[in-house]
């Protein structure tokens, strides 16, 4: 180490005119020989070893300038401190190590704990310090930014420089000694967090836990992200090459070295403010904080430790409880705990090794299942108190996650793991997507969301094992709520709806009911989450629906949400008359979109699929119009692949609001081709306005000068369809017509074979105008479906029906009543259901 000679730099400042400029002020020494002093103080205005040995080279101004330097004043004072106590070296990190060689940088650093302890005297410098005693309480106004002590408390380098020398003492701004260390260890302590035995006795990190050390940093800070864990290198008696650039990474790489090095636990232990998941190890070692009290067992005292938990814990009902003592009465816990027991002490040497590779850190934990999850698992660590880590299986690894809130009922079992010491995953955020302007035709209004708000249509949750939002919707005339649950648990997103059962009390709040509702579904989240799991993976044309009849109302809420081209959720929401089908949540059902077709005005299932082609490049399938004339909005009934006619939605009453004459809702005209066949690739090239489909019985239908309309995906269509829902239920509707002059079959050779109702005889294209309508493509509308009616509910309806026309026939027998004309040559009775 280079160690600067108190009498040549103090002579050099006496008088600087005289002075040898060749004579040296540093020297390398070795430390352990040598008896010097070191200087730990807050960095500011520094001079560095350049400087330091040029001072004498330099220019009569510059010269002047590093010394006014607060700096240098400070090299000055610590070697007259030096003299005094009668060392002739003194160690200071500003100017006694040449940061220009990387080399020297890197052993200074991870030196530099060694050369604190064999010291045999640190100078610790208070620059923020002005009276004359050592501060006695915290001062959060003139200590502001160093939680109300002296700034030098704070500093991520000044926690070893407190800790490995044997003697330090402190010194105020002008630099008056107003204690040391040992007689200021209680209040130290105070600040600190590190025990007075650790302060007044020889600190050996061997004896104390690493989370236990660790917590004595997690309040520090340091100027640079990887000095962070360069500074406690020392602590822990390991090393590692100064990598300034990676960051967090570094102390990564520092908790990995202390894995090989020692077979403490604790280093498992962390407890970070922000919830994560992904490695094992923790990002910084503010995650230690809180962990000063926790100590690392030997494998017996652990064995020891853990099957008296178990005795304690209530897995099951094996316990009773009496007195608030749980005492086991089955034989079977008795051998399940001997058996536990013994395998434990079997594993006594795996339970403190730990082998670290690219597969991850080798560690034999006692774990247990948690419940509702077969890949979510609870590890307890040997440490005491004993601390549980909650981990999820990812592929042959585990991954830490965020504390789960359940409680496992089975025993541990000791298993060998590999968890995960690479970065933190970055898992994307579940994100859903909300459309609600359907819900406002019977005018509900989107309230607010619980727990928390968000703005716009987006919903974003923490993928952090559990959240929850629930979105309110109200209609405030008879002050009818619904709520819908967007979740995430386990890696499922899910999707619930939620009301209230009793009625109302009229000063309610949307965000009462929003309280209430977010209750309900939390504690049913994991229910939820498992229902979506029973359906099957989420695919680009599969969706999930839900339906809710709303207690003391005509209506329901209707929820479709599925994946509409991306990662994102889509959840439409809507609310429509319940035809009577259920007095609560329907069980979840599923629909299907057809995502690669043409964009239609709302969710729509494609029957059609006689005709393969292609509108604007996207393959779609058509049905033949069996010699009806069907128009672009038709609807109707659909039996064995034939649609049967019934109306049109532009024919029907006007809906208030909607201007279907505006340009915006004139129907969209694609560019129609035909499906890639290679048997005909080369003969349509020279075919000019000729279309060939393609039927799934291998037969071809060419369209001569084709076009094809299609409704538009627009807001008006999609209210016309709602406003149609009530009376349209379960109908079918034409969404794409394809036209043409003429249309005929072609065989595998290319060769007309036969030709349409209206062609001409003589095979040659006819020139007079004409509108053929071969082809349209039919879908369901998601909005025109119809919840079938519960069994209980139709028997239900037919007692009240039963009861209520004997009561009926009571009363026109007694004259009391005129009896009912029939309607359409049927009875009233008749009539209803």
């Amino acid at each position: 180490m280079k160690l600067l000679d108190v009498e040549a730099v103090l002579n050099r400042e006496t008088d600087i005119q005289k002075t040898d400029p060749e004579r040296e002020v540093l020297k390398e020494l070795n430390d352990e020989d040598t008896r010097y002093a070191i200087l730990s103080h807050r960095w500011g205005a520094e001079v560095g070893y350049e400087e330091m040995t040029g001072l004498m080279k330099m220019e009569g101004r510059k010269r002047d300038e590093v010394r006014q330097r607060a700096g240098y004043q400070k090299i000055i004072e610590s070697c007259k401190q030096a003299k005094k106590g009668g060392y002739e070296w003194l160690w200071i990190d500003t100017c006694c190590i040449d940061k220009r060689s990387s080399a020297e940088l890197s052993e200074a650093i991870n030196s530099m704990y060694r050369w604190y302890q064999n010291a045999q005297v640190c100078y610790a410098y208070l620059n923020d310090v002005d009276e004359s005693t050592f501060p006695t309480e915290q001062d959060n106004n003139k200590f502001d930014k160093s939680n109300g002590w002296p700034e030098w408390f704070v500093r991520g380098w000044t926690l070893q420089e407190l800790i490995a020398p044997k003697k330090v003492e402190f010194f105020n701004k002008a630099w008056v000694r107003i204690g040391n260390k040992r007689r200021l260890a209680p209040k130290l302590e105070r600040i600190t967090g590190i025990s007075c035995s650790v302060l007044t006795d020889s600190f050996s990190g061997r004896g104390l836990s690493v989370a236990r050390i660790m917590s004595w940093a997690a309040h520090r800070k340091t100027t640079r992200v990887e000095d962070r864990a360069y500074s406690l290198m020392g602590l822990f008696g390991v090393n590692m090459p100064m990598l300034y650039g990676e960051g967090k990474k570094a102390f990564r790489r520092l908790q990995l070295e202390i894995i090989r090095e020692f077979s403490d636990q604790s280093i498992f232990a962390w407890n970070p403010r922000t919830p994560r998941r992904g490695s094992v190890l923790a990002e910084d070692p503010s995650d230690f904080r809180g962990c000063w009290y926790i100590e690392r067992l030997e494998p017996n005292e652990f064995v020891d430790k853990l099957m008296s938990s178990i005795e304690l814990e209530q897995t099951g009902s094996w316990y009773l409880r009496p007195n608030f003592r749980k005492i086991a009465t089955n034989p079977v816990h008795c051998c399940r705990l001997a058996w536990l027991r013994w395998r434990a002490r079997a594993l006594s040497k795996q339970l403190c090794t730990f082998t670290v590779s690219n597969a991850g850190i080798q560690v034999c934990l006692p774990v247990v299942r948690l419940p509702d999850s077969s890949s979510h698992f609870r590890a307890i660590l040997a440490c005491s108190p004993l601390v549980a880590i909650d981990l999820l299986s990812s592929g042959s690894s585990f991954d830490r996650i965020p504390r789960i809130n359940t409680t496992p009922r089975t025993y541990p079992e000791f298993k060998t793991l590999y968890l995960a010491h690479h970065q933190d995953v970055n898992e994307k955020c579940p994100n859903f997507i909300l459309d609600d302007e359907h819900a406002s035709y019977y005018g509900f209004t989107r309230c607010g969301a619980y727990p928390r708000e968000f703005t716009g249509d987006a919903v974003t949750l923490s993928p952090l094992i559990d959240d929850l939002i629930v979105v309110v919707y109200a209609n405030k005339d008879p002050k009818c709520y619904f709520a819908v649950g967007l979740g995430y648990h386990y890696g499922q997103e899910w999707v619930h709806v939620d009301y209230d059962r009793d009625s109302p009390n009229q000063e309610d709040s949307w965000t009462d009911f929003g309280r209430r509702a977010h209750a309900r579904i939390w504690k049913a989240r994991a229910i939820r989450a498992q229902d979506m799991e029973k359906h099957g993976n989420v695919r680009f044309s599969k969706y999930f629906v839900k339906h809710a009849h709303l207690p003391r109302s005509i209506w329901a809420a209707r929820v479709v949400w599925g994946k509409w081209g991306g990662d994102d959720f889509k959840v439409m929401v809507d609310v429509v008359e319940c035809p009577g089908c259920c007095d609560g949540p329907c069980r979840m059902t599923t629909t299907f979109d057809d995502c690669r077709g043409l964009a239609m005005p709302g969710l729509m299932e494609t029957v059609s699929h006689s005709y393969s082609l292609e509108l604007d490049g996207r393959p779609v399938e058509a049905d033949e119009c069996s010699g009806q004339r069907i128009a672009l909005g038709d609807y109707g009934d659909y039996f064995n692949d034939k649609f049967i006619r019934t109306g049109n939605i532009y024919e029907e009453k006007r809906t208030p609001g909607i201007d279907l004459e505006h340009p915006t809702n004139c129907p969209v005209i694609p560019r129609v081709s035909s499906s890639v066949d290679v048997g005909i690739m080369d003969w349509m090239t020279n075919q000019g306005d000729l279309v060939v489909t393609h039927h799934f019985e291998h037969t071809r239908l060419a369209l001569y000068q084709p076009q094809a309309f299609s409704l538009p995906a627009n807001k008006d269509v999609s209210l016309l369809l709602k406003a149609l829902s009530t009376r349209l239920s379960g109908k079918y509707l034409v969404t794409t017509i394809i036209q043409c002059s003429d249309f005929y079959t072609v065989d595998d050779n290319v060769s007309r074979r036969d030709l349409g109702d209206s062609a001409p005889d003589d095979g040659n294209h006819s020139t007079e105008a004409r509108n053929l309508t071969p082809l349209c493509i039919v879908a369901f509308p998601q909005v025109w479906s119809r919840e079938p009616l519960r069994e209980q509910r139709k028997e239900r309806f037919k007692n009240i029906r039963k009861h209520f026309y004997a009561l009926l026939n009571t009363h026109q027998l007694a004259g009391t009543l005129p009896s009912l004309k029939s309607v359409n040559g049927k009875s009233y009775s008749d009539q209803v259901f």
